[in-house]
């Protein structure tokens, strides 16, 4: 069965005798590979972090292929996230999980959802502006502002620092107002 993700969850739905199972199993196994939480940005998942793009069982109960976009090609994550996914899914009674990395479409922030955003800016780091990166999940008008909100105090006169923090995908900024350092996450 394959049944790519999606922002409303299954792309599809099996009918006939034993369709509900097959749902749910499908439903089983997104939840489960989705939740792993990304090795560079704890807080949140890889599902919310938007770079899980398909589940797919090749038969009941069987052997499981997993799609994964890095937010960048050569993203060193990559390998812990293949190896935490792999884990929760044998934990989950998965028999074979295979793991690969697909780069078409590319992966943007615009992927990010909103309790994704919503955990980011909860731990001092401030979210990509939504539907600035222009990818396939843009949403909505472009903002007249290229100012970033300071996750602390909410000012938008911030100052870069240095356009690399502890990762590729995220910037050092500091707040004028309340004076404290921030990462941002980059728009890409």
């Amino acid at each position: 069965m394959t049944v790519p993700l999606g922002p409303g969850g299954p792309g599809g739905t099996p009918t006939g005798a034993g369709a509900e199972p097959a749902a749910k199993r499908q439903r089983d196994l997104e939840a489960w590979a989705g939740s792993v939480p990304d090795p560079e940005l704890p807080v949140i998942t890889l599902a919310e972090l938007g770079v899980l793009r398909g589940v797919h069982e090749t038969a009941p109960h069987g052997p499981v292929e997993v799609e994964l976009t890095p937010t960048y090609t050569g993203c060193p994550a990559v390998e812990a996230m293949t190896t935490d996914i792999e884990q929760v899914l044998r934990e989950h009674g998965v028999p074979e999980v295979t793991v690969r990395v697909v780069l078409a479409p590319p992966w943007s922030t615009d992927d990010i959802s909103d309790e994704g955003r919503r955990k980011l800016a909860a731990h001092g780091i401030a979210p990509p502006r939504a539907g600035v990166a222009g990818g396939s999940a843009s949403r909505g008008p472009i903002p007249l502002t290229l100012a970033i909100r300071c996750p602390n105090c909410g000012s938008t006169e911030t100052t870069l620092i240095s356009r690399f923090s502890s990762t590729a995908c995220k910037a050092l900024r500091r707040c004028e107002s309340c004076r404290e350092p921030f990462d941002h996450f980059k728009e890409v």
